[in-house]
């Protein structure tokens, strides 16, 4: 008898840390996404990438798209376009009316990455000069994206891109927009770029560096093994991810925040059943 009142005890007070780091982790999102410094809600919507697009991620993450900071704006759309939901097209066919030429001009890339006619025909419409793409903001990206052609980073967003990385988990984020946050980062470093490169690579050797990684002095090594252990997409991980949420910085709080989400839904979703025998 009291060794089964101990088993209870037992499985009872883990369930409730389960579900108190669970809270903790959307208390962390939520508080980020209302800050009124625009870079930790830009943090948090890049972070959001790492979820599924499931309630309450979805609704919180198409909120964004009315930020009134323009780089909140774009990582809204770039996560929305990673978490691949039908029922984001109407957010992103709204901001193809923006004021703002690079959000207008963001959008219609995304629809037509999504296959939507609207965003076809926006980009035909900028092709023949119908529509202004230009303004003091994307002047500066386009620069630093020149810039950029000159550093294996980008050869690495093209392969994240085009699926050379890591087979996505259906319903689950690939995390495009907080691997762009991350290495958008000036003073990002060489080995927070090589851990996103080895994101895709499932050896006991990188897991183990990965795991090193998180206690790194540099944020965006820290930052970047949060995001690499993520989209590992194993479940038995995520108790790595709870001591990052004290982490003294947002970029590494909140994508551990996002990571442990995602882990908890792989391991909270219900296992397929094997396919019927062929007659």
């Amino acid at each position: 008898m009291i060794r089964l009142l101990c088993v209870f005890c037992f499985v009872s007070c883990l369930a409730y840390s389960q579900t108190s780091d669970r809270e903790r982790a959307h208390s962390l999102l939520d508080a980020a996404l209302q800050d009124k410094n625009p870079e930790v809600r830009k943090q948090a919507v890049e972070a959001l990438g790492l979820t599924s697009a499931v309630e309450p991620y979805l609704s919180k993450l198409e909120g964004m798209i009315d930020d009134k900071d323009v780089a909140v704006q774009l990582a809204t759309i770039t996560s929305l376009v990673d978490l691949h939901s039908k029922r984001t097209m109407p957010i992103l066919r709204k901001a193809l009316d923006s004021d703002v030429p690079e959000v207008s001009f963001a959008a219609a890339k995304a629809l037509w990455t999504l296959n939507d006619p609207s965003g076809r025909e926006a980009l035909l419409s900028v092709l023949s000069g119908e529509t202004k793409t230009s303004s003091g903001f994307l002047t500066r990206q386009k620069r630093d994206a020149v810039r950029m052609l000159h550093t294996p980073r980008t050869t690495f967003l093209f392969a994240l891109k085009t699926g050379a990385s890591f087979a996505p988990v259906p319903g689950l984020g690939t995390g495009v927009s907080s691997v762009q946050g991350i290495l958008s980062d000036s003073n990002v470093s060489g080995r927070a770029a090589t851990a996103l490169m080895l994101s895709g690579d499932r050896s006991p050797e990188v897991l183990a560096a990965l795991r090193e990684s998180l206690t790194d002095s540099d944020t965006s090594v820290r930052a970047a093994a949060v995001h690499a252990i993520a989209v590992r997409s194993d479940p038995s991980l995520k108790k790595e991810l709870i001591p990052l949420m004290d982490d003294k910085k947002e970029a590494v709080r909140l994508r551990a925040a996002a990571g442990y989400l995602r882990l908890d839904a792989i391991r909270a979703a219900p296992a397929k059943k094997p396919a019927p025998p062929k007659q």
